[in-house]
């Protein structure tokens, strides 16, 4: 009998590239066709999000040589202190808002002052985070708002899209994202001036780099062959349940980070990619907000679970808060090692990651904590279909029943 690859769905609604998409005339330049749909005068590319945070960061210092703190989320993408980091700058924590993952506002009130260079309201799995009251706090005290729509790009905000609310937003194009050069990341703002202080800035710490973009190239490529339902089981599946056997959380979650990430231009091929795959980006955005809308019900019945929701955001997963720590662990013991797409945002508060050096505002965020502890997240993949759902909606609910 021949091998047949088990169907692995992804833990993030990524879009699938096309052969069509890896070879022939691009319409426009990918950024022009970004900046049109987001309806902003300028965007700007960046071997990755953290690279474009990394590279706002960068110009807004010059301006400010003595405010030196970023005000952050205390449970984000470890990529984001260390992006702040890079820049030379501090990242100062903040607590968040009891059982939400947006900043309590009162907290980061307290975080601002004189030395605060900037704010980073985050769009946390396509939910969309408070900009307006961002704005109001870092505006009060002189400083920026900087948008991390890095898991939001198409999601909408208060009149517009997100990452263009504050005065910088940032998108990731990395692998599993709803369009993807397997790494990649746009930077916008609102301000026009600030264009050529962020290429300038761009130009001075992005330097050519071969090497890494042919890496990036040939992962791109592999990535087109392998992101379908029969190749995940070996380039995501295989190496999850692996970390998993191993006790390796942060492997399992692709959290294995280093402030000595790449900062490259993306070469001329992987921008085309993005183009021509580009116009297939609205349509996927609607086809997997319908999937996510009509699937909340059923995870809104099981009693003691609660699944984010909002109107203008993007769906590449279903985010949940479960009742305790002990429960949410019981559901991952099962659900994690499957093929279902179930898995976690990210394993710590930034507090509690090794690789982190002491940031001020980390001693006291225990909201943050318990939202690491009881969150975890649901593939909102088109592979993952209505039998799949209901099973791990099964599990969720007979976990919680039986505690």
């Amino acid at each position: 009998m021949p091998f047949r690859p088990e169907r692995e769905s992804p833990p993030t609604a990524g879009m699938p590239l096309g052969l069509a998409d890896l070879g022939g005339t691009a319409p426009a330049p990918l950024t022009a066709l970004a900046a049109v749909w987001l309806g902003v005068d300028d965007v700007q590319l960046e071997c990755s999000g953290t690279a474009a945070l990394t590279v706002a960061l960068t110009a807004l210092a010059e301006d400010a040589p003595f405010r030196r703190e970023v005000a952050i989320p205390a449970f984000t993408c470890p990529l984001v202190p260390l992006a702040i980091r890079r820049a030379g700058l501090v990242p100062r924590l903040v607590d968040l808002a009891p059982g939400h993952f947006d900043m309590d506002p009162q907290r980061l009130t307290d975080a601002c002052g004189p030395a605060t260079l900037a704010v980073v309201p985050t769009h946390l799995g396509g939910r969309i985070a408070d900009v307006a009251a961002a704005n109001a706090i870092a505006h009060r005290v002189g400083a920026v708002t900087i948008e991390d729509a890095a898991q939001a790009l198409g999601a909408r905000c208060e009149g517009g899209f997100a990452g263009t609310r504050g005065d910088i937003g940032f998108y990731s194009l990395a692998a599993g994202k709803g369009l993807s050069i397997f790494e990649g990341g746009l930077l916008v703002s609102r301000d026009e001036t600030w264009h050529p202080r962020f290429r300038r800035a761009a130009k001075r710490i992005a330097r050519w780099q071969p090497g890494w973009e042919l890496r990036r190239s040939l992962e791109l490529a592999a990535y087109a062959l392998l992101y379908r339902p029969h190749g995940l089981g070996w380039a995501y599946g295989r190496p999850l349940r692996r970390a998993l056997r191993r006790g390796d959380l942060l492997g399992a979650a692709g959290e294995h980070f280093s402030v000595d990430f790449p900062l490259h231009p993306v070469g001329r091929w992987r921008r085309a990619v993005g183009a021509r795959a580009f116009h297939r980006l609205p349509a996927f955005i609607e086809a997997t907000s319908r999937q996510a809308r009509s699937r909340l019900p059923r995870l809104a019945a099981i009693p003691g679970l609660h699944a984010f929701s909002d109107e203008g955001g993007t769906w590449p997963y279903l985010m949940l808060r479960l009742p305790d720590q002990a429960t949410r662990d019981a559901v991952l013991k099962r659900l994690w090692p499957s093929r279902h797409g179930v898995s976690r945002m990210f394993v710590h508060a930034l507090p509690d990651y090794r690789y982190l050096d002491p940031m001020p505002g980390g001693e006291d965020v225990p909201h943050a904590r318990d939202f690491a502890a009881r969150t975890l997240t649901i593939t909102n993949s088109p592979w993952l279909d209505d039998a799949a759902f209901e099973h791990v909606c099964a599990v969720i609910e007979a976990v919680i029943a039986s505690r």
